[in-house]
């Protein structure tokens, strides 16, 4: 039985207001999201992942942010929905999990009445039951003593342990669909690997999509199902997360994982892209977005209106730099083995 779509985002356009003018973060991304389905969003910081994330939750402020295009939810457009009907949705349907716990949770009020703020806006169940679905969510997320944590503040808790409770809020409800944005930036590497371990398993006990949105590559290849590549506001790859590690065609994908340490290729040094990724601002409209930090790539070898085109089944790739793409050092132009599962 084939998956169907949960989440269709059909060209969508984030835009920030700087200085007067909008300049689009977001700009005309179209991506699915089918049931049961891990993705990763993945790039450097500024590619726009998160206001991607945050459009769908409706986060933006709306006087200095315009959003365009679609995101249709079980065939609901949510971009077409008024704060009251949204709210029916986010919290109960869809689930977020914010990078920092610390700034995502109330210091003022109890573990136990922060978990219970959704159930009380979408179950409304009677304060017994709600308690005790409650301390069930803590054991579930792998918090002990959950009777003794429900009476705490966050600032009595560890960085991990708030990440824990930060997650049970989001699936208090149990969401079909979860976005989890950077959920182990603020966390020790030990810590790290708990938090991932603890979304695999809950994922595989609820049957929730995810959309998970990080810059880890490890953490993209124990957990991602397909792979969304974003750089400069465009998807400039997308495929399973088996092709994008052992065939990666953009340029900015080879780039990303080249610059990683790997077990199974001795390298003398790592792979360092040249330049940043440029302020939205001072953002080139037109032709390849990468096309300044691979400047040993001749101009000519660019599309100047790049399209992501479909290269194989389910693999797609922007513009048609990849076919000259190869790295200055030709050592680096060796096919590696990187691992995923």
């Amino acid at each position: 039985m084939s998956k169907q779509p949960l989440l269709e985002i059909e060209r969508l356009r984030v835009s920030f207001q700087i200085e007067g003018a909008y300049y689009a973060a977001v700009d005309d991304v179209s991506l699915v999201i089918e049931e049961n389905e891990v993705v990763a969003l993945v790039g450097e910081s500024g590619c726009g992942k998160s206001a991607l994330a945050l459009s769908i939750m409706g986060l933006h402020p709306p006087e200095k942010t315009k959003v365009e295009g679609r995101l249709l939810f079980k065939g609901t457009n949510l971009l077409s929905l008024s704060v009251s009907e949204l709210n029916r949705i986010r919290g109960k349907e869809i689930g977020m999990i914010f990078q920092d716990p610390l700034t995502a949770l109330n210091p003022l009020m109890t573990v136990g009445r922060q978990i219970e703020e959704s159930m009380n806006y979408h179950l409304r169940l009677p304060a017994e039951e709600k308690k005790k679905r409650t301390i069930r969510l803590l054991e579930r997320v792998g918090i002990p003593e959950p009777e003794k944590v429900y009476h705490r503040y966050p600032h009595e808790l560890s960085g991990g342990m708030r990440q824990r409770v930060v997650i049970a809020i989001a699936i208090a409800c149990e969401p079909s669909l979860l976005i989890a944005d950077e959920p182990t930036t603020a966390l020790d590497v030990t810590i790290q690997a708990q938090i991932m371990e603890l979304l695999k398993e809950l994922q595989r006990q609820m049957k929730t999509s995810i959309i998970l949105i990080t810059h880890d590559l490890g953490v993209v290849a124990e957990m991602a199902d397909r792979v969304a590549v974003m750089y400069a506001g465009e998807i400039v790859e997308l495929a399973d997360v088996d092709t994008i590690f052992h065939r990666p065609l953009h340029p900015y994908t080879r780039s990303l994982l080249q610059s990683i340490p790997s077990a199974q290729v001795k390298k003398d040094r790592l792979h360092v892209i040249q330049g940043i990724v440029p302020p939205l601002h001072k953002l080139p409209r037109r032709g390849c977005r990468f096309q300044p930090r691979i400047s040993w790539i001749g101009a000519e070898q660019h599309e100047l209106e790049p399209q992501l085109r479909e290269v194989e089944p389910g693999h797609w790739v922007r513009c048609t730099c990849y076919r000259h793409f190869h790295f200055p050092d030709d050592q680096m132009t060796r096919e590696v083995d990187y691992g995923a599962s």
